[in-house]
């Protein structure tokens, strides 16, 4: 039964959260010297406190150090970071999704090879390579901008182990991640998803080498930080991984074909909640502080008017999550005809990106002219939704994919 009321874990996982980015991140995050740059370095020490508050595994199972959240819960607790620093939700977002998916992937081996040093080290994160973009777990989106093309990394079986070649340009969390999961094609005979399999690489493998961090504005001056989190290419240059490094089967990659990409959809959605979340607030702050007219503006229609309008759209759209979230983790809902069979997973993400970028450029107008000054936080919650809202998953294609369940129809995928 699909129930609105949270538990008392997710309410205790919310207030606790609520009051740690309130002390801890917001300060920091919203201090004008660091706002007025582009260059925005990511704030390591307080995602190591958030680590070992145990958000990195907060999806994974108790059996590997996990606190065995469901979506709906990551979603919340996604939503709260996002609130202080987008980075660090995207962060943490990604490794504990990752995380997540890896507990289910790996093999009982694996797990302890892998997995036990992860629970034991907060400082351990976790990366998605790919060139796949239907994967939607890297939460890649930069790869547009890269100044190098991508040369699709391919894995060929020798001896007791694999060689991988190729390179990725952009992989979210690559400067801190130590492990990684890397999409590969093993059989060259192949296009598109088939052929594809997934190796677990670890950082210190001869032959792989992550660049420096992606930087906010390129030599030319035309990149303005159109990503979030941190970021880095990744090149493989005959990397020898061992051969019981491979993720689920060869040739059937876990992660292709949108594979586990409906909980991944969901959290994004939440992360942009959050940030559209904070620039309401600062607004609804502002209008109660700002007096104009013998009266605080908050009391002006004009401005009463844009912080209604605002909060419906965010009231709707953690709706509009919440559900998609639940379905995510009850897939019998669909089957048993209690809800949609639509993807609410696109749905949620596609409506909250666009929805909600609107609400904030609505909450910066309260602010007049000093929206735009980059001291204030205002100017960089408005680019960061327009930043979630050109997501990768977020573009025209996504749209289709609620078009072809409406129709009854699927692209045919390569062959």
């Amino acid at each position: 039964m699909y129930d609105l009321r949270l538990t008392a874990e997710q309410l205790e996982f919310r207030d606790t959260l609520k009051d740690f980015v309130e002390r801890e991140i917001k300060p920091l995050a919203l201090h004008p010297a660091r706002l007025e740059p582009f260059e925005k370095p990511l704030l390591r020490d307080q995602l190591d406190q958030a680590s070992q508050m145990g958000l990195r595994a907060l999806a994974m199972s108790e059996d590997c150090g996990g606190a065995g959240a469901d979506t709906l819960t990551a979603c919340i607790v996604l939503e709260e970071l996002a609130a202080g620093d987008v980075d660090l939700a995207v962060v943490l977002g990604q490794t504990a999704m990752l995380g997540q998916a890896l507990d289910q992937l790996m093999t009982d081996g694996q797990r302890k090879r892998f997995l036990t040093e992860f629970a034991a080290d907060h400082q351990y994160h976790l990366a998605f390579a790919g060139r796949d973009a239907d994967s939607n777990i890297g939460w890649c989106y930069h790869r547009a901008l890269a100044e190098e093309p991508d040369i699709e990394p391919t894995a060929v079986r020798k001896g007791d182990g694999w060689i991988i070649n190729g390179s990725v340009s952009f992989v979210s969390n690559a400067p801190i991640a130590r492990l990684f999961a890397v999409q590969v094609r093993t059989d060259p005979k192949k296009t598109g998803l088939n052929g594809m399999s997934t190796l677990l690489v670890l950082r210190d493998t001869p032959g792989l080498t992550v660049s420096g961090t992606v930087p906010a504005i390129d030599p030319t001056g035309e990149r303005i930080r159109w990503h979030h989190g941190t970021g880095a290419a990744m090149a493989f240059k005959d990397c020898k991984v061992p051969a019981d490094n491979l993720l689920g089967k060869e040739g059937q990659s876990p992660f292709a074909g949108g594979a586990h990409a409906a909980r991944g959809a969901v959290q994004r959605a939440a992360i942009n909640i959050g940030v559209a979340r904070a620039a309401y607030e600062a607004a609804l702050d502002y209008a109660k502080l700002r007096w104009q007219g013998g009266r605080h503006i908050i009391e002006h229609q004009a401005i009463g008017m844009k912080l209604a309008d605002a909060a419906v759209k965010l009231e709707v759209a953690r709706n509009m999550v919440w559900k998609a979230a639940w379905v995510a983790d009850h897939p019998q809902a669909v089957a048993e005809r209690s809800v949609s069979d639509l993807p609410l997973h696109v749905i949620a993400r596609t409506f909250a990106a666009e929805v909600l970028h609107r609400a904030t450029l609505e909450t910066a107008e309260c602010f007049g002219a000093m929206a735009v000054m980059r001291d204030m936080p205002l100017q960089k919650y408005v680019h960061d939704t327009l930043v979630l809202m050109h997501y990768a998953d977020n573009d025209s294609a996504a749209m289709l994919q609620i078009a072809e369940a409406v129709a009854g129809y699927q692209r045919p995928l390569a062959a």
